[in-house]
């Protein structure tokens, strides 16, 4: 999963892509990197490994002039977390400058990359969106928009993309739409963005999402729809309400935290807690289904436990050694909301289960009597290849554990997961609009037998020492 932003049509756009990463962060927090544009069609780029903050000191920013940027906020799903694979990617064009962010994963990749190897194409990262470059730089169409086209008629799987040629910005939904994009408008200018909170922080008035398989040209206040893409069945993930995204945006119009809070209250009609004295989230993204579930039952919501801000989110780190230890220092129990109380509390997820086993053992030594668990979305099952970090079966505990197994593990007095019915309910619209395949299997495209492997490959180049 990543954050991407284009600006352009707006000076000083390095400045407002950094606002907007800033909301992007939740994102990714692995890398981060800007490319923007001048007046004189003139790229300059700056990446970093780490947050947002630490990468965009105020020389750096000063040093990214123009009124066209892309900026990009990592968390690896193929490829290292090394500077290599950091994005936007930047390359010589013959039509000027060509810089990439995308979000998703290309699930033929492995092959592409093998195809263009062959031809003699040679490769700087270990990233899938490499093989969008090459394969725009290979084609023989006139036009940049149609060499775009090329490319992305020969890749398959999920992206969201923002791309510049030259001073020209573009902005590209795959036909099945498995990641979000956003389109606002700030003064004469444009901002697409993964999110409309990158939106908000920058003072662009949100437009609309752009759809499935659209694909737009923005170059100054000009905006150009070009023909779509083939036209597929919609697979929005799922993924991006229950967890993803921030709860103040509206992703695959609906509000995110609306959505939130009717996970919790189907949570709470199939599985209640009767004779529990309080409810309460794990912060963040489960407070508004944690309102839901009290909305529902009656029971006391409160604030039992107590998150450090200063510790990225446990489940997008990309290292498990690093997680583990995060979730010591991520949270704090509140005694005297649980000392001899029956609780419920409210997760959005079960991935691994180390967060949540760790969590329980805080929350008895706070003093609770009984520890009910509950979460508001269906057992992980299986892997995704669109965009989140679950590259095996192997490390889902919903995969290989029964629930009864599961609630074992955790040390609670009872556990609950919501249906995938419960879940499609909650999001509205039509339940086959969404992809839910890490939960039910129900995989939209093919999966080729290499993409494992690929998952995390290293980089080329010795890049690791950068």
């Amino acid at each position: 999963m990543c954050g991407i932003i284009g600006v352009t049509g707006i000076p000083d756009a390095a400045r407002l892509a950094y606002l907007g990463l800033y909301s992007l962060q939740h994102r990714g927090q692995e890398s981060a990197g800007i490319v923007a544009v001048d007046g004189a069609g003139v790229a300059r780029s700056h990446r970093g490994m780490g947050l947002v903050s630490d990468i965009f000191a105020e020389p750096v920013l000063a040093g990214l002039a123009g009124d066209v940027a892309v900026g990009h906020t990592r968390y690896s799903t193929a490829g290292s977390s090394v500077l290599a694979n950091a994005q936007p990617m930047l390359a010589g064009y013959r039509e000027g400058p060509l810089a990439l962010a995308h979000n998703g994963n290309l699930t033929n990749a492995v092959q592409l990359r093998a195809d263009l190897v062959t031809k003699g194409s040679i490769f700087q990262s270990s990233s899938d969106s490499e093989v969008l470059v090459h394969l725009i730089a290979r084609s023989e169409a006139r036009e940049p928009e149609d060499q775009i086209l090329d490319a992305l008629e020969r890749v398959e799987g999920a992206y969201s993309l923002v791309i510049t040629i030259g001073r020209t910005l573009y902005a590209i939904v795959d036909g099945r739409g498995f990641r979000p994009l956003v389109l606002g408008r700030l003064g004469r200018g444009w901002v697409v963005a993964s999110e409309t909170c990158a939106l908000d922080i920058i003072g662009a008035t949100p437009c609309r999402e752009v759809e499935p398989g659209e694909f737009l040209r923005l170059h100054g206040d000009e905006l150009d729809e070009l023909p779509r893409l083939p036209v597929k069945p919609s697979h929005r993930c799922i993924f991006e309400l229950v967890y993803f995204s921030r709860p103040d945006s509206t992703v695959f119009h609906r509000s995110v935290d609306r959505v939130r809070r009717a996970l919790g209250r189907e949570l709470a009609r199939e599985h209640p807690a009767s004779g529990a004295d309080c409810v309460f989230s794990v912060p963040d993204s489960s407070n508004a289904m944690a309102l839901g579930y009290s909305e529902a039952t009656g029971i006391k919501l409160e604030h039992a436990l107590i998150r450090n801000h200063y510790v990225g989110r446990t489940f997008i780190h990309p290292a498990q050694a690093g997680r583990t230890a995060k979730v010591k220092i991520k949270f704090n129990p509140v005694r005297e909301v649980l000392a001899g109380k029956k609780v419920v509390v409210v997760d959005d997820s079960i991935v691994r289960g180390t967060t949540s086993r760790a969590l329980v053992q805080l929350i008895r030594q706070a003093g609770a009597t009984e520890v009910h668990f509950r979460v508001a979305s269906p057992p992980i099952t299986g892997p995704c290849y669109y965009g989140i970090d679950t590259p095996t079966k192997g490390e889902l505990i919903g995969a290989s554990h029964s629930i009864a197994q599961i609630r074992e593990h955790l040390g609670v007095d009872s556990l609950g997961y919501l249906s995938l019915e419960g879940m499609l309910r909650a999001a509205g619209g039509e339940p086959a609009e969404f992809c839910h395949a890490c939960f039910s299997g129900d995989y939209p495209t093919e999966i080729p037998d290499d993409l494992e492997r690929a998952r995390h490959a290293a980089p080329l180049l010795a890049a690791i020492s950068s």
